[in-house]
């Protein structure tokens, strides 16, 4: 959108239309030019191209375009919190773990107790989670990747067929739900008309890690395709920490006509990962590799495969109205033989998503707007089994004996969502948004009923949830914006959360639901060398939703109060040196939580004032980048976390910790046909011990200790190469 073309004489020819495209009289060199991002220069033919992806330029983060609310604008106009994380500041890392990368984003915090064991949490949201991720809202593309009790998982996917992720903070986000946390859009590589190319990479590490990557983009003048395969292997840190994953990506472009493009998206993951899980104090202290003995003792683990497709159609009516219409399906089977049980699960979802976008004039000032709405149901059925490994010599592992229980879930939603951008003026936009949303789930309870085993089946269904959401952005000036929102938001209930001991559902249990307040601002300086976003929010919620443990695999749900989450966020980027010959770039990242329980009572237990669980004081990230004409490359960052509470009662805490990596490399262009890369990485450069991810208000049973600890992996390399090859 609005993307100057010029010749090979620095003219400008034409200018990008409101939709992105543009007509060229003849066929040449041509460069393509637009604040924010980096020039790209093409050989165009007569031939029509669908799609020409420009690079983001890291020192120009807030001229940008974001499309996380399908409304494209500038990242300085926006009325919310949202932080887009590149290409290249995924390539700062070793397209291995997703938490370093996520983490270098303000308000974003992820845990990482093993590869396939994570938990995210933006603005404390989704901390009370044992498990997983939840009450945070993703997207792939246009597929939700979020299920049908709330739960969220990204960490399956493979980083190199992700071009970049935008992250909305807070409850501010309408077409996506209106989440308590916010959402995550992940934005798949592009497929690239009139290019083929073939890329390589072959990555070995510490701790046995091996991941081969083969990218390859074919594309003729109306069609292409960008097709993904990775393979990852790794014995792990720690005992019983082996870790096997392969992914395939396809996404395709095809340009029909001037007013009608379709896409498709494919993806497969198969994952078998075996869990180490967590730790209690002594242990976690003098032996951090071993495995907790009951899970190594069955050889715990998780065997999944998870497939999602999606279709896409875009369909320009005219210049100021435009329809995206999104079907989708994904399934996930999965085997996690557990200590104490083993557990079967099928998932299979569908879904469509559909919105229509507009602009208009209103007393002569643009109004853009988007409608739209989407429908999700998704199918679960899991059974669990008895785990006879004890009764077997050591080292057999896990055998399946009698089945436990047999559940269906049959889990739907509907949001229907408006969202305007009105420009009061040129420097002035004001934003009102709208979601409603309906959750019902229904259970079906398959397994023989008995005293012991009541029927648990049964039908849940919350009322209709309306989650406004009011926003204002200022130009000051050409390098200063300032922001401010309030918006509404909820979480659902998982369906498990709402079954009573006694198999009944507890149909007064209550969504969470908040009202987030924020002011902001974002800008450059120093001759745009200097460029800086702030955020201030508060965000209160009531009806805490609380896990309470009933045995090792047993938790109800009960609404105990309230919580408070005040905070600062802080993103400085610098850049101090932008010659021919070498760039030199510094970013530093700060947030600072202040969340509290301001009403927690459980049972005779009251924990009002406390901090809440599971949330660091504060998290500073900084880091430098450099580039050279020669090709040499590479970076430095540093992460301190703050302490955290582990328990409620805020009796336990960690102890703050301190992080250093490094990546240095090596590019070079064999000929016009041929880039290699080499590179080498250093984690933990200094060995610091310390706990990547906490299990909350461990319980302890048998008379053993509470396992809160997961034990973050001590220094370790990794090192590669990557090769390019253009067709």
């Amino acid at each position: 959108m609005f993307a100057q073309v010029l010749n090979t004489s620095g003219e400008i020819i034409t200018t990008t239309k409101i939709n992105g495209t543009f007509e060229i009289l003849k066929p040449g060199i041509y460069s393509f030019k637009k604040e924010g991002y980096l020039k790209k220069t093409l050989d165009l033919t007569k031939e029509s191209y669908n799609t020409i992806q420009l690079d983001i330029n890291p020192s120009e983060l807030n001229e940008i375009i974001i499309n996380t609310n399908h409304i494209p604008q500038k990242l300085k106009k926006a009325t919310a919190a949202i932080s887009i994380i590149s290409n290249e500041d995924i390539q700062r890392f070793n397209n291995v773990d997703f938490a370093p990368i996520l983490n270098r984003t303000p308000g974003v915090f992820m845990q990482s107790g093993a590869l396939n064991t994570n938990r995210i949490t933006i603005r404390g949201i989704g901390s009370r989670n044992l498990f997983g991720t939840s009450k945070i809202r993703a997207y792939f593309k246009d597929i939700p990747l979020t299920n049908g009790s709330g739960e969220t998982t990204i960490e399956d996917f493979e980083l190199a067929s992700i071009s970049r992720f935008e992250i909305i903070k807070g409850a501010t986000s309408s077409i996506y739900g209106a989440g308590l946390g916010g959402a995550i859009h992940i934005n798949p590589q592009n497929a690239f008309l009139k290019q083929t190319n073939l890329n390589s990479e072959l990555l070995v590490g510490d701790f046995g890690l091996i991941k081969g990557i083969v990218n390859l983009n074919y594309g003729t003048s109306k069609n292409s395709i960008r097709a993904v395969y990775s393979n990852t292997h790794s014995n792990g840190y720690r005992d019983n920490n082996k870790y096997d994953r392969q992914t395939f990506t396809i996404n395709t472009n095809h340009f029909l006509n001037k007013k009608n493009e379709l896409s498709f998206l494919i993806s497969y993951v198969d994952l078998k990962a075996f869990i180490p899980s967590s730790l209690n104090e002594e242990t976690f202290l003098n032996n951090p590799k071993a495995a907790a003995f009951t899970w190594k003792q069955s050889q715990g683990f998780e065997d999944s495969k998870r497939g999602v497709f999606g279709l896409s159609w875009n369909h320009n009516y005219n210049q100021k109205l435009k329809q995206i219409t999104s079907i989708f399906t994904s399934f996930r089977n999965a085997y996690e033989p557990r200590p104490f049980n083993i557990l079967s699960e099928n998932t299979f979802a569908l879904g469509i998503r559909s919105r229509v976008l507009g602009n208009t004039l209103i007393f002569n000032k643009t109004l853009n707007w988007t409608i739209g709405g989407e429908l999700f149901k998704d199918t679960y059925k899991y059974k669990t089994f008895d785990n006879l490994y004890e009764d077997f010599p050591a080292g057999t592992g896990s055998v399946e004996g009698d089945n436990l229980s047999n559940f269906k879930e049959i889990r739907d939603y509907y949001n229907l969502f408006f969202e305007t951008n009105y420009e009061i003026s040129k420097k002035s936009t004001f934003t009102i948004g709208l979601n409603l949303n309906q959750t019902s789930y229904n259970l079906d309870d398959r397994f023989e009923v008995s005293n012991e085993n009541p029927d648990q089946s049964g039908s849940y269904k919350f009322g209709d949830i309306l989650s406004p959401k009011f926003g204002f952005s200022h130009e000051f000036s050409k390098n200063l914006s300032g922001f401010s929102s309030i918006s509404h938001g909820f979480s659902p209930i998982s369906l498990n959360e709402t079954l009573l001991p006694n198999g009944q559902l507890n149909t007064n249990l209550k969504p969470e639901t908040g009202w987030n307040f924020e002011i902001g601002t974002r800008g450059s300086a120093l001759k745009n060398r200097l460029q800086f976003n702030l955020s201030l929010f508060r965000l209160d919620i009531k009806n805490l939703l609380v896990s309470r443990r009933t045995s090792e695999d047993e938790f109800i749900g009960i609404n105990a109060g309230k919580t408070q989450h005040e905070g600062l966020e802080l993103a400085i980027n610098y850049q101090w040196l932008n010659k021919e010959k070498i760039a030199i770039n510094t970013f530093l990242n700060f947030t600072q939580n202040n969340f509290i329980f301001k009403e927690f009572i459980d049972e005779e237990n009251d924990f009002s004032g406390n901090d809440l669980t599971g949330v660091p004081s504060n998290v500073l990230n900084a880091g430098v980048d450099f580039n050279s004409a020669s090709g040499v490359y590479g970076n430095i960052n540093f992460q301190q976390v703050g302490s955290m509470p582990i328990t409620d009662s805020n009796s336990l805490y960690t102890s703050s910790y301190q992080l250093s990596n490094l990546k240095i490399g090596y590019r070079i262009d064999i000929n016009k046909k041929v880039q290699v890369n080499l590179f080498f990485g250093l984690n933990n450069i200094f060995d610091e011990d310390y706990a990547s991810q906490i299990l909350i208000n461990a319980s302890s049973f048998g008379g053993n200790a509470p396992r809160y600890f997961y034990p973050g992996n001590p220094r370790n390399y990794y090192a590669g190469i990557n090769m390019n090859y253009i067709f």
